[in-house]
């Protein structure tokens, strides 16, 4: 079949530019959000988020009129959902995002179509999601019941791009393509060519859920290594972005860049799906888990040591009077997104703990959120010429310059910025 009209069910980071690109295809894209203003600002043809070029591919396909968002689901002949996929108490997953949009697009649905769960997904969440649909819909049948003959076509085929990079990646990366049948692989197969030039890699729907959680677990297992490194640099009197450097010149060793932690939507929360579901097993993932996550207190520790060394050399002067700047808050360089950021938990954190006001400097966004209003939000100069103590937390091209701190000013290094 053909894949006339395509809705998106979540216009957030992914979601949005999987609709937009969707529709510079000349594709008919309804986008499907519970925020009325993300779905006024896109019908204004406009965007909500920061992603380079997404601003003129959204605005060019609302002008020609094969993007709109909305309110509330329509029939088409394509739903892909792309809706957070958080955890909740004990790092369990919280599929109740997934859950709303099933039940959203359930009473649209009709024989042939075919639903995508791009969301990550803890394994099993694809069968969950059909048979939400399947309590919704009971005059129609879905693959659990009726395999390769059921009316409806179920696939998970999760997200693997950058932010900053988002439009470019979903063109040229390979696609995992996890079918409940293989019928329903190839359905997936052919909505995906509408724009990607990657290779379509068909599996079943566990092993797609499984892959993406696996590539984000190899990579914060691999970032674990070299924070704890830096930890153990810091007691040995060591550089560790020199030592690093000098390590990774044997041809099979590539140590990552330690940081302040690990963030974001995926890495800080993906590998404890796997977790949560095989606890005894997941051994080595969990510890990653667990390095990367205490790396945020060991930093705030850092500025404390720097605040009793600081009030040392300055008798008189209390620690309220010292001031703070946090360079960063996103949870990587160069975007606006603040999801399970360790820069912005640190800031938060310092704030509570030390009973200050702190300057943050964040570029890439325009006001701080509400739990931060409390402190002040700088430009890079301002900071650079006022603060007693400048934290680096986020390696922003913005900050990628000879620090000028005046006289007497601590700087804590912790994104690698000053290193050279």
């Amino acid at each position: 079949m053909s894949f006339n009209k395509i809705s998106v069910i979540g216009l957030g980071y992914i979601g949005l530019p999987t609709a937009a690109v969707f529709a510079s295809r000349k594709k008919q894209v309804i986008g499907i959000d519970i925020n009325p203003d993300t779905v006024a600002t896109i019908n204004r043809g406009e965007i909500h988020i920061v992603e380079p070029e997404l601003d003129s591919v959204v605005q060019a396909a609302v002008s020609a009129g094969y993007l709109r968002a909305s309110l509330v689901a329509e029939q088409a002949d394509a739903f892909l959902i792309a809706v957070p996929t958080p955890f909740k108490n004990a790092h369990m997953p919280d599929l109740s995002y997934i859950e709303s949009a099933s039940k959203a697009i359930a009473p649209v649905l009709k024989p042939g179509d075919l639903v995508i769960l791009e969301s990550t997904s803890p394994v099993g969440a694809t069968e969950q999601m059909a048979t939400w649909l399947a309590e919704v819909r009971p005059d129609l049948s879905f693959p659990a019941t009726h395999g390769e003959a059921s009316d409806i076509r179920i696939a998970h085929c999760p997200e693997r791009v950058l932010p900053g990079h988002v439009l470019r990646e979903l063109v040229e990366n390979d696609r995992i393509i996890g079918g409940l049948t293989a019928r329903c692989s190839a359905a997936a197969v052919r909505l995906y060519r509408t724009f990607v030039e990657g290779e379509c890699i068909v599996t079943n729907a566990r092993t797609a859920e499984m892959c993406k959680l696996t590539e984000n677990s190899f990579r914060d297992v691999n970032i674990a290594f070299a924070n704890e490194l830096s930890i153990i640099c810091d007691m040995l009197q060591i550089d560790p972005w020199e030592l690093i450097r000098l390590a990774n010149h044997h041809p099979r060793v590539d140590i990552l860049q330690p940081g302040p932690g690990v963030g974001g939507h995926c890495i800080a929360v993906d590998p404890w799906f796997i977790v949560s579901q095989t606890p005894e097993q997941a051994r080595l993932i969990r510890t990653a888990r667990e390095v990367n996550d205490s790396k945020p207190q060991w930093v705030i520790d850092q500025v404390k040591l720097a605040l009793a060394d600081f009030l040392l050399k300055k008798p008189g002067t209390t620690a309220t009077e010292v001031k703070i700047a946090c360079y960063g808050l996103a949870f990587k360089a160069d975007i606006d997104d603040l999801r399970e950021s360790p820069a912005m938990s640190i800031a938060e954190r310092l704030g509570i703990e030390l009973g200050c006001s702190l300057q943050l400097v964040e570029p890439n966004i325009q006001t701080l959120p509400t739990h931060l209003a409390q402190h002040q939000h700088v430009d890079f100069e301002c900071a650079q010429d006022d603060a007693d103590i400048h934290l680096l937390l986020v390696k922003h091209r913005e900050f990628k310059k000879s620090f000028a701190v005046r006289s007497g000013a601590i700087v804590i290094d912790a994104a690698g910025i000053t290193t050279g």
